[in-house]
């Protein structure tokens, strides 16, 4: 599979699993985070299925479209690591979804990085709220539910919390 392939299909999963999870997130209090904005695409996609709905995004430094940038007031900028403990301290476990998509080529860069992320995100997710991520995750409370029908097994990481 070339490189475009691979990532067109993770836009897909994300997408799909996103669209998934709408009718459980909506019946949920809480705010959404995002954790990485890159260029914005999931961001806005966030914004269309949950219009009037508090998104958080984490993002070290911003480079996405301007029409994807959140209001300051939503955006925690710099280290994910730095801003996740921050926004625990501010927001308390309140999230109805986390979605997190971070990550570089790097597969052992990534796999430390999975060692502190998910304890970092469970201090934000609310009992009964959904963590989707594009790595595999191990939290005690968290329960790892199926793929939505059409997303490939380990393709996304998604998550009920407890």
């Amino acid at each position: 599979m070339s490189r475009l392939d691979s990532f067109i299909a993770r836009m897909q999963a994300q997408r799909d699993c996103l669209n998934f999870l709408k009718p459980a997130v909506d019946a949920l209090p809480g705010p959404i985070l995002e954790v990485g904005l890159g260029n914005g695409r999931t961001y806005d996609h966030l914004r269309d299925l949950f219009p009037g709905r508090d998104i958080h995004v984490f993002e070290r430094k911003v480079a996405a479209h301007p029409d994807c940038i959140p209001p300051a007031d939503r955006l925690f900028l710099g280290e994910a690591r730095d801003t996740l403990r921050l926004a625990a301290q501010q927001l308390g476990p309140t999230a109805a979804l986390i979605h997190t998509d971070l990550g570089t080529g790097d597969h052992a860069a990534n796999m430390a990085m999975g060692e502190w992320l998910g304890l970092a995100l469970d201090a934000l997710a609310a009992s009964g709220g959904w963590i989707l991520a594009n790595q595999a995750l191990d939290v005690a409370r968290w329960q790892r539910q199926p793929e939505p029908p059409g997303v490939p097994k380990d393709r996304y990481f998604l998550y009920r919390v407890g």
